[in-house]
């Protein structure tokens, strides 16, 4: 069984404070570029990955074991990764993926939000399970008792991607830090009144109408607005040490962000223009001595791409009249 997931671009949290019952609620959309893994059954159980990647696979084994029952014999290789802890959603994505893969296996008919639930994710964000699940853009409801409900998806304009830079600057929280963090902030309902009114009204008609710069101006926006409820854990709206980036992505591209606890900011462009963001944004990263990588981000408006190895064999024999009738 083969799973290749997407990565998530964190777009922000509306409402830490909880005010209507429901706490956060968050933004996302899918880009190309995520994990490949590959889970068979095995006698001998074995796990092909490295660091905090193989700690995951560990923990996830057991979690699905202690659940569903699924036992603990597999081999798991981790071929193709996200980086841990820069704001793309490596361990929801990593858990979903070899999760599903061992639903898969098992022969068990389990929904990514069932499997979410049994490995503890989607405790304060359901962006990554629904990136996972669907792809493309997604909002969820918020968190009240368990998974928050996902209330909006849409394909993303394929025309549109996002300029990422990822800084070799301090990692973001990690899943122990964040916990601290997101049990701790309190937010304030008139700044989620106000990201509220912003998505409501600006930023998802902008999808629907495929208005790059009415999209961009109102996302830029709201993640200044997210800022506020975060800005006692990181120093100010966003983090002190991405600031530059952030001001080259407010003028070079239609709206920009940080990308959850970063280190990874965002710019949105139309597709076509990368090349031209991409030479601007060497340029700059250079003249202030910065180190980063610059990627493009591309949309994908598909969820996880699932193989199941032994059924896509039987098929080709099948296709080259390999198979012997009596």
């Amino acid at each position: 069984m083969i799973v290749r997931t997407p990565r998530r671009l964190h777009l922000g949290l509306i409402d830490p404070s909880g005010s209507l019952g429901r706490r956060f609620g968050s933004l996302g959309v899918g880009i190309d570029g995520g994990y490949e893994v590959r889970v068979n059954l095995s006698e001998s159980p074995e796990i092909i990955a490295a660091g905090e990647d193989r700690k995951t696979a560990e923990d996830v084994i057991r979690k699905m074991n202690m659940r569903f029952n699924t036992g603990v014999g597999y081999r798991v290789e981790v071929r193709k990764t996200i980086p841990r802890h820069v704001g793309l959603g490596s361990t929801t994505q990593l858990s979903l993926a070899i999760g599903t893969a061992i639903a898969r296996l098992r022969h068990l008919n389990l929904t990514p939000e069932e499997i979410a639930r049994a490995l503890g994710r989607g405790k304060n964000s359901g962006a990554g399970i629904y990136v996972f699940k669907h792809g493309g853009f997604v909002m969820d409801g918020g968190v009240k008792d368990g998974i928050p409900p996902l209330i909006f998806h849409s394909d993303f304009p394929e025309n549109w991607a996002f300029l990422l830079i990822i800084p070799e600057l301090k990692p973001g929280y990690n899943e122990e830090e964040e916990r601290e963090v997101m049990e701790s902030v309190v937010g304030r309902a008139d700044i989620a009144m106000e990201i509220s009114h912003r998505i409501l009204l600006g930023l998802l008609p902008a999808l629907k109408e495929r208005d790059i710069k009415s999209f961009g101006r109102h996302l830029t926006a709201i993640q200044k607005l997210v800022g506020k409820h975060f800005e006692v854990y990181q120093g100010g709206e966003f983090r002190e040490d991405v600031k530059l980036l952030l001001e080259f992505l407010e003028e070079k591209t239609y709206g920009c962000g940080q990308s959850s606890w970063g280190p990874t900011v965002y710019g949105l462009i139309r597709r076509d223009e990368f090349q031209r963001v991409y030479a601007e944004a060497t340029d700059y990263l250079s003249d202030h001595g910065m180190k980063a990588s610059i990627e493009l981000g591309v949309p994908q408006n598909r969820g996880a791409e699932i193989i199941n190895e032994g059924a896509f064999i039987e098929r080709l024999i099948r296709s080259m009249g390999g198979t012997d009738e009596g």
